[in-house]
């Protein structure tokens, strides 16, 4: 793996002290946040905290390729939810623009997941559908970033409980107490056969 680039350092910096106290350098953050992805706690929850919002009634292929239409027995409400997931992040299918926005490389390759870029004044233990705190990315053949998923991480510290996330069970919570953060992967951009908020996703090769 990569050693943890420059940018991490001032990333560190900027996350809560509240979750990052027991770690004790940025090395050890990229390792954790790799390794989270593997260890799955599920989560029941009430219901949605996003505002209310309306399903719609029928589905039908859009011109964009929507990948989202390609999983099956997810709840109405879910599916919408991921619609505005996608639909937020849809100028982040270009790097510069979540650069812009202030997403820094952490340098966390990991196979069947892709770059990890997180934008850390996101971390502040909302929730918030639209604003993801990480974002997925593979490398095409050529060179190109090509986003895959959203991801989102919530500190325990503020969120003993897993968070209140999409509407339904399907969404698993992976936590790691070592840096006191929940973390969900939402595949809305490229389809995860193992299912949307799978961490892993086999059809991400690595170039």
């Amino acid at each position: 793996m990569k050693q943890v680039s420059d940018e991490l350092n001032a990333m560190w910096i900027a996350i809560p002290q509240s979750f990052r106290k027991s770690v004790s350098n940025t090395k050890s953050l990229a390792m954790i946040i790799m390794l989270g992805a593997f260890f799955v706690a599920g989560c029941s929850k009430d219901e949605v905290t996003e505002n209310e919002l309306k399903a719609p009634e029928t589905k039908s292929v859009d011109a964009d390729g929507n990948v989202l239409l390609l999983y099956e027995g997810l709840d109405d409400m879910t599916m919408w939810e991921l619609q505005q997931a996608r639909a937020a992040t849809a100028k982040y299918r270009h790097l510069d623009k979540a650069l812009k926005d202030g997403y820094v490389s952490i340098n966390v390759v990991v196979p069947g997941m892709g770059y990890h870029f997180m934008n850390p004044a996101l971390v502040d233990g909302t929730f918030d559908i639209r604003k993801p705190e990480i974002l997925v990315y593979n490398i095409d053949e050529d060179g190109v970033y090509q986003l895959g998923a959203v991801e989102y991480a919530i500190p325990l510290a503020l969120s003993p409980l897993a968070p209140d996330g999409f509407t339904g069970n399907d969404d698993v919570w992976s936590a790691n107490t070592e840096v006191e953060l929940w973390l969900l992967h939402a595949w809305v951009w490229k389809y995860n056969p193992l299912g949307v908020f799978n961490p892993i996703n086999p059809d991400v090769i690595l170039l």
